[in-house]
């Protein structure tokens, strides 16, 4: 009875013309300039397009870095030539995001964030079946999370650029989760033996 109750209350408040005022949808930054009430000056970017252009670039600082490790690593030619693609694919992303953040004037972060120094960290003291499987399970949760960040910049940004260059991304990243959750399926095989 009391989640019925609550329910609509919440319904009540929102149909309110109160509930307007409160939020913005659109993460939209307090100084955004408007071209007509509700629709934002071109080339406005709020604060989903900061986050997730700050994000993604940490993500992918942390890949190409985790995949160079591999070659001197590994000693797996398949983990070797996923993180070899790793390398091309998100380094070229990397480009591609950083050029777009620089028009849109977002600073990016150009080092790795504490959980990905802390991870190379890990991986640089490890080498062979232990560097491949703690590598690959590290990919399949970092590209779980760069999916997630994909989708939520599609559904909830504000500039175009971004928007498209998330759209452009996101089947490729969930490629590359296909093939690292099979790699690592592979390598858990390989270790029960």
């Amino acid at each position: 009875m009391h989640n019925i109750a609550v329910a609509a209350a919440l319904a009540l408040l929102a149909a309110s013309p109160a509930a307007a005022q409160f939020g913005n949808s659109g993460f939209l930054a307090p100084d955004t300039k408007f071209e007509k009430p509700g629709t934002p000056a071109p080339h406005q970017t709020n604060n989903t397009d900061v986050l997730f252009a700050q994000l993604m670039a940490e993500g992918g600082l942390a890949e190409v870095e985790f995949g160079r490790l591999a070659p001197t690593k590994s000693h797996n030619k398949d983990i070797e030539d996923f993180a070899g693609r790793m390398v091309r694919d998100h380094a070229a992303a990397n480009q591609t995001l950083q050029d777009l953040a620089k028009q849109a004037g977002i600073p990016l972060p150009t080092d790795l964030a504490p959980e990905h120094r802390k991870m190379r960290e890990d991986l640089t003291g490890m080498e062979g079946a232990a560097f491949d499987s703690a590598y690959i399970a590290g990919q399949v949760v970092d590209h779980i999370k760069a999916a997630q960040l994909l989708a939520w910049e599609i559904d909830s940004g504000e500039d175009a650029p971004l928007q498209k260059f998330a759209a452009d991304t996101l089947p490729t990243v969930l490629d590359h989760l296909q093939m690292a959750q099979e790699l690592l399926i592979e390598s858990r095989a390989v270790a029960a033996k």
